[in-house]
């Protein structure tokens, strides 16, 4: 039986490393696109509805994080996601988590900050270039779809393990109060 569940581990593990270089190995193809057919500053309009671009291509270079915060601090993002990065890949290879959701969010925030740490590290900037021009919204790229989507299924899967534990909680404690009502009647 150990070493069943020994295998079944070691293929979870290979699976999520194979996940992760995937959705990475995506992240650097679409980026490495971007930049053989556009130059720094080009766009190319994907959707245009009437006279207004909605999507948009846009190569730019982002020395920050998220909507360019901490401009030119690539040291300090660089220590800051790297350190992130490792411990989301220890805890998923820690099997600390039985929650799918969330060990499948896991996977895409390390992915998703292993994108962006690459770009950083060989760079000095982040490749940004899907452009939601109608809302005029920050300029992303795949990994970082990666990280946002991972972040909110994370909240979402410890949300609703927190409600789960607290129905669970609720209904061990509902038989005692049945149970102590009822010997209260027979006496």
């Amino acid at each position: 039986m150990k070493s069943f569940a020994r295998k079944e581990k070691i293929k979870t593990r290979l699976l999520t490393f194979l996940t992760i270089i995937l959705l990475v190995g995506i992240d650097r193809f679409t980026k490495q696109l971007i930049t053989a057919f556009l130059e720094l500053g080009d766009s190319i309009t994907l959707i245009k509805i009437g006279g207004n671009n909605i999507l948009s291509f846009k190569y730019v270079q982002n020395t920050g994080a998220a909507f360019s915060i901490l401009q030119g601090q690539r040291l300090f993002l660089i220590i800051v996601s790297g350190l992130l990065v490792i411990g989301v890949l220890i805890f998923l290879m820690s099997d600390k988590t039985k929650n799918k959701l969330l060990y499948a969010a896991l996977i895409l925030l390390a992915s998703g900050g292993m994108g962006n740490l690459a770009d950083r590290a060989f760079y000095g900037y982040v490749i940004d270039f899907i452009y939601i021009e109608f809302i005029n919204f920050a300029i992303f790229n795949f990994a970082d779809i990666c990280a946002v989507t991972g972040s909110f299924i994370a909240v979402f899967a410890l949300f609703r393990e927190e409600l789960k534990n607290k129905r669970e909680n609720e209904n061990e404690k509902q038989p005692l109060k049945a149970s102590s009502e009822a010997s209260e009647a027979d006496e």
